[in-house]
């Protein structure tokens, strides 16, 4: 009689969603962290959430620490009877489990599947995928904030009206803290661990610190519960903004505990959507949520398949290949003088996180303007973000923050000078560089940086309608050259 399989859960497969019963196998493998560089928090929080989920399953689960997946998958003595695997995700797994013969399940954690998306991308040009119609299409099928066949309150989206700029003279939206967890013996045991790999010569990026984030179901739900309780209201109004004193703002955070698989994204759909047909949530503000889950969250995991394993290493449309400074893998804020880039570094350095509009509009702009190479950037923020998945980041990085696939993800490169980063923070106040100037000493390095990176990708980007007005408005600059050298002496951000 054949013996009951043995699941291989991995460290994004972690909530009740991938476990239908039966025993578990659950793999820890440092070796990762000697081959890729990985934020120290986020080293702890995944060692956390694999031995914690080992300890809740019991008898029915293992928890082993191997040098190799392969060797580890292959074991009788780890893996007795027939292996099993819910599609895993990244296209290296899905490649081993394969090779292996493993007994392969659909993936699991996203509102569309993979048969779905396959279709309605079916006769699509790769310039046709755009997320708002994927999302379009989701609310229909779905019925997610949808009424007699409209969306509610008569638009798909309100991301118009979720465009404020922070309060002014405030230091914060005054917000209680966010949701963060008890650490206890689990996280004691990894934190001494990673303080042996590190004495062995291990190098992290960033810097230590109390965990912030869930890391058990548990954990999960209090952070949903927290983030419905106190942020939600605000969250679509100020969901674009930015503060030096305030780098939560409104946000939700649970990109972490969705991306261990802790909370399926429709438990905070239905959680939100209930809490505006209770009439204690605004439209804009849950809409805005719903929108990053069941649009863009599961269009991003899709894309990550239908671009295929190479679209990383074959996309560099604008032929961007600087090397990333040697401050942005130390996550050193100090090595630059332009404040809002400072802050954001010392801020993931510190945390492992920072939210959306900071990623795209602070750190992807800098990429973006200086011509980093995409590739080494969508290492950096796969390694420097506690959320940061094989999956999230290409798409994000190479096809929306760095315009790298030539416009498959973003219609136009998200380039933005310093007036951008003035109207949505606070952050140029306290710093050396005016916003308004782009040339002379206290020339703002994103707002000349804007115009030398047009001058640059100019032959790249002038068939692209949504360029024409910025590349006339360029043509137009009576001090274009001494921009441009001003900004290739001064060099990377």
């Amino acid at each position: 009689m054949t013996s009951e399989p043995t699941r291989w859960l991995t460290a994004e497969q972690l909530g009740p969603t991938f476990d239908d019963g039966g025993r578990i196998l659950l793999l820890e493998n440092h070796e990762v962290f000697r081959r890729r560089p990985t934020h120290r928090q986020k080293a702890h929080l995944y060692l956390v959430a694999l031995r914690q989920r080992a300890r809740e399953l019991g008898d029915r689960g293992a928890l082993h620490r191997v040098r190799r997946y392969r060797d580890a998958l292959t074991d009788a003595a780890l893996v007795p009877g027939e292996l099993e695997v819910i599609d895993p995700p990244s296209w290296a797994a899905r490649r081993l489990v394969r090779e292996l013969g493993a007994s392969i399940l659909p993936a699991r954690g996203f509102v569309t599947g993979e048969e779905q998306f396959a279709a309605w991308a079916a006769g699509r040009k790769p310039t046709q995928l755009v997320m708002d119609r994927f999302y379009r299409e989701v609310r229909e099928r779905t019925g997610i904030l949808m009424q007699g066949g409209q969306p509610v309150g008569g638009q798909f989206s309100f991301d118009a009206d979720n465009r404020q700029p922070p309060p002014k003279g405030a230091v914060s939206l005054g917000l209680p803290d966010a949701w963060q967890p008890v650490e206890d013996d689990i996280d004691a045991a990894v934190r001494a661990d990673l303080d042996a790999l590190e004495a062995q010569g291990v190098r992290f990026l960033g810097r230590d610190g109390p965990r912030r984030f869930a890391a058990t179901r548990a954990e999960a739900l209090a952070a949903l519960d927290d983030f419905v309780a106190t942020r939600l209201g605000d969250f679509g109004p100020f969901e674009d903004a930015m503060m030096l004193g305030d780098d939560t703002m409104a946000h939700s955070r649970l990109s972490v505990p969705l991306n261990l698989g802790l909370l399926h994204p429709l438990e905070v759909v239905d959680r939100v959507v209930a809490e505006y047909e209770a009439g204690r949530a605004p439209l804009n503000s849950v809409e805005g949520i719903v929108r990053q889950l069941i649009g863009w969250r599961d269009w991003v995991w899709h894309l990550y398949w239908h671009l295929g394993p190479d679209y990383t290493r074959r996309s560099n449309a604008l032929a961007a290949h600087q090397p990333l400074p040697a401050h942005w893998w130390r996550l050193d804020g100090s090595a630059t003088d332009a404040r809002c880039l400072s802050h954001t570094l010392d801020t993931v350095g510190g945390a492992g996180w920072a939210h959306h509009i900071p990623r795209l509009m602070v750190l992807g702009n800098a990429a973006l303007q200086r011509g980093y190479d995409p590739a080494e950037l969508t290492a950096w923020f796969q390694g420097a973000f506690v959320d940061g998945t094989p999956w999230v980041m290409p798409a994000n990085v190479v096809g929306m923050s760095q315009w790298a696939d030539g416009g498959v993800v973003a219609t136009k490169p998200y380039a933005a000078g310093g007036a951008y980063i003035q109207r949505m923070s606070d952050y140029c106040g306290s710093c050396r560089f005016d916003p308004k100037k782009r040339l002379g000493e206290d020339a703002c390095p994103f707002t000349a940086g804007y115009w030398a990176f047009l001058d640059r990708v100019e032959p790249s980007i002038r068939g692209n309608h949504r360029m024409a007005q910025p590349l006339a408005g360029l043509r137009r600059l009576a001090d274009r050259e001494q921009v441009v050298e001003q900004e290739r002496a001064r060099g990377p951000l």
